[in-house]
């Protein structure tokens, strides 16, 4: 029931947090389905499509304006069919029509309003609208009434219009042209242009708004690897730094927030989102393995204790995001209230003296760094030295204080993608770290993948909440990050069971998604809904694309089995990374990165012991982990163990535990002692 005596509409039975929340909307709101367009067509009327997710702060002020808004509501109603969709249930939706939407008008972003024929061809769109007109925008409720009197005395046009767009929309399948791997030539233009790009004052790359550029950094750090190229890690270091530094993490709990709204990374957008936590905790995990920086090593392991603590649900899996906005404590509901200071709040919670110590340490200041006086807390750069102790105990007295405010709100549904991004940063973290307690939370999330997310055929759903799973398929990425979590499981536990469920998500991917003919991959299977486009994007924007992340994926499975069936694929997938990789390399990171895994082999390392309580085996298994080789893969057991393809006819050496290391079909000699496989390995 409604406040108003009505009932709730249609989402009250939905699994999505985001469709929840517009549950008690006077609008008269269906999820999308078949059924919704049906009805639009009985009753000859167009769609309203909208689309968001939880965490977005525009889109609670548009609901809290306009779909909370009794008359607006009336409008709709009387003159639509209205589709609430949650992007981060159905990225595929939200891939078409914001290319359209993009393409229409030369921007997008959520939330993303667009207006569709019964037959779900979109013919006027736009994102954010007001109730009132204001900078030069109108109010929703005149596009409202423009569409409506557009559709009833317009109808051809309105037709005419959608049928263009829907057929430039099916025009653009993507023609890449090489379905070669890139060489030495194109990943050293890519670096030149991230060159170009480079912020070397601040770190990072382009101007205001900042992101947090993990595929990036994670294609530098490879390169470095592989080359010895001092400039790509020197990129990468100091944009780790200036991150870790500013705004954009949150010094007192660890973890980031979604990005910098200005350059110098001091204010961010708060919301924290599950796949910006897990690519940075792997990133940050990855530099202390190529510098050994304590800097590194402490952002790495409070990432990952914030994913384990903040956003691990009853069930073992990892939730999508906390909210931006959260209540100040007034009623109000305000972006950042939860995470900002003021000196009066300091002093409140320290006393005058260790007030004052917090505010010089975390820059605080009388005028504030964000709004209403308020401060984002930092660590400005200085000489100056503090006493470590005073400081742990300040930040620990602060984070309590600050467990007293209203906490941001939680988006509870765990996405199998984003899963498998936490998982391959938990095990590799845990494993570095010697932090059994975070390989373990990695293990549990994969089990509840396994348990929930996979049918009888491996085939994946794209959530779960609260252990129930979705009516939604999983998509290329849900697949391709899930198989790099499970190969990164693999590696770490010795457990074969993690490679034999990545052979079955990579085989869907070869069999589902890929276009055997011209060695292209697409978002969506073969056998899923059709929708007006079958989206297709290779770009890797906040996390790795499917396309790249299948390509990832599928070589690590061939170097396990040496399977040239995965392989090939994997190296026609990067043909596109040939292409885009000199262009635009902020864009194609994570493709990039797995170029650079197949320019290095990638290596094959296989641990010969005596079980797990071996020190020697241990020592061995540890080193190959710690090995910089870009996408090197690791199986670890006892001679003649049939867990791993890479342990067969590997014996143990005079007795003893030893490494095996191979890359392009040749093998070195094993060895026992750990300094030489480090070297073999780069680390």
């Amino acid at each position: 029931m409604r406040e108003d005596g009505g009932m709730a509409n249609r989402l009250a039975q939905a699994t999505s947090p985001y469709l929840l929340q517009h549950a008690d909307n006077p609008v008269d709101w269906w999820t999308w389905s078949e059924e919704a367009f049906a009805e639009a067509r009985r009753r000859d009327v167009p769609v309203l499509l909208s689309v968001g997710y939880s965490s977005c702060h525009w889109c609670h002020v548009m609901a809290h304006e306009s779909f909370e808004d009794q008359a607006t509501a009336d409008d709709m109603n009387a003159h639509f069919v209205s589709i609430k969709v949650d992007r981060e249930e159905r990225p595929d939706v939200d891939a078409v029509y914001m290319e359209a939407v993009q393409a229409a008008t030369g921007h997008g972003g959520w939330p993303m309003t667009v207006f569709l024929t019964p037959d779900a061809e979109p013919f006027y769109f736009g994102t954010y609208f007001p109730p009132a007109p204001r900078h030069g925008m109108p109010s929703f409720r005149q596009v409202l009434e423009g569409v409506r009197q557009a559709w009833e005395e317009r109808r051809d046009e309105v037709g005419d219009v959608a049928g263009k767009i829907t057929r430039d929309l099916a025009g653009r399948e993507l023609a890449y042209g090489d379905d070669r791997v890139p060489g030495e030539q194109e990943l050293a233009q890519a670096l030149l242009g991230l060159t170009r790009e480079y912020d070397p004052q601040r770190g990072g790359f382009g101007g205001a708004p900042k992101f947090p550029p993990s595929m990036v950094i994670e294609f530098l750090l490879r390169h470095h690897a592989r080359t010895g190229a001092e400039g790509a890690l020197q990129m990468a270091a100091d944009t780790c730094e200036r991150m870790a530094r500013g705004g954009i993490y949150d010094q007192l709990g660890g973890g980031f927030a979604r990005y910098s709204v200005d350059r110098d990374w001091v204010v961010p957008h708060f919301e924290k989102m599950l796949y910006d936590n897990a690519l940075l905790c792997r990133v940050y995990a990855h530099l202390w393995r190529t510098t050994g920086s304590e800097l590194a090593r402490r952002v790495a392991l409070e990432t990952a204790d914030f994913m384990v603590r903040e956003l691990r649900t009853p069930e073992g899996g990892f939730a999508s995001a906390l909210d931006a906005d959260s209540d100040d404590g007034t009623g109000r509901h305000v972006e950042g209230a939860y995470y900002v200071w003021t000196p009066a709040e300091l002093r409140e919670v320290l006393g005058d003296d260790d007030a004052e110590l917090a505010a010089r340490y975390f820059g605080v200041t009388e005028e504030g760094t964000f709004e209403e006086g308020a401060s984002v807390l930092q660590l400005p750069q200085r000489d100056e030295a503090f006493d470590a102790a005073r400081i742990d105990g300040v930040r620990e007295r602060l984070l309590a204080a600050r467990a007293g405010r209203p906490a941001p709100g939680r988006d509870d549904k765990v996405v199998a993608a984003w899963n498998g991004l936490a998982i391959a940063a938990l095990a590799e973290t845990g494993a570095y770290f010697d932090r059994p307690d975070l390989v373990e939370a990695a293990v549990a999330a994969g089990d509840l993948l396994v348990r929930v997310h996979l049918d009888e055929h491996a085939r994946i759903a794209r959530t779960s909440k609260d252990g129930q799973v979705g009516a939604n398929a999983g998509v290329l990425e849900d697949y391709a990050d899930v198989a790099e979590g499970f190969l990164a499981l693999a590696s770490v536990t010795g457990e074969g069971v993690w490679l034999d469920f990545t052979g079955l998500l990579v085989d869907h991917i070869l069999t589902r998604f890929l276009d055997a003919g011209s060695g292209a991959l697409y978002d969506t299977a073969s056998d899923a809904e059709r929708l007006i486009r079958r989206p297709q994007d290779p770009t890797d924007n906040a996390t790795p694309s499917g396309w790249t992340a299948a390509a990832g994926a599928l070589l690590g499975y061939a170097a396990h089995t040496g399977s040239e069936p995965h392989r090939t694929p994997a190296e026609r997938a990067l043909g596109v990374v040939k292409a885009l990789g000199p262009r635009v390399p902020r864009f194609i990171g994570w493709g990039l990165a797995v170029a650079e895994a197949v320019l290095d082999g990638p290596r094959e390392i296989a641990v010969v012991g005596q079980g797990p309580d071996d020190p020697a085996t241990t020592t061995l298994h540890r080193t190959a982990l710690l090995g910089t080789a870009p996408g090197a893969v690791v199986a670890v057991g006892t001679p003649g163990s049939d867990e791993f393809p890479l342990l067969a006819d590997r014996p143990l050496v005079d007795g003893a535990p030893a490494a095996y290391v191979c890359r392009n079909f040749t093998c070195d000699a094993p060895t026992t002692d750990s300094d030489r496989l480090r070297t073999a390995l780069g680390g």
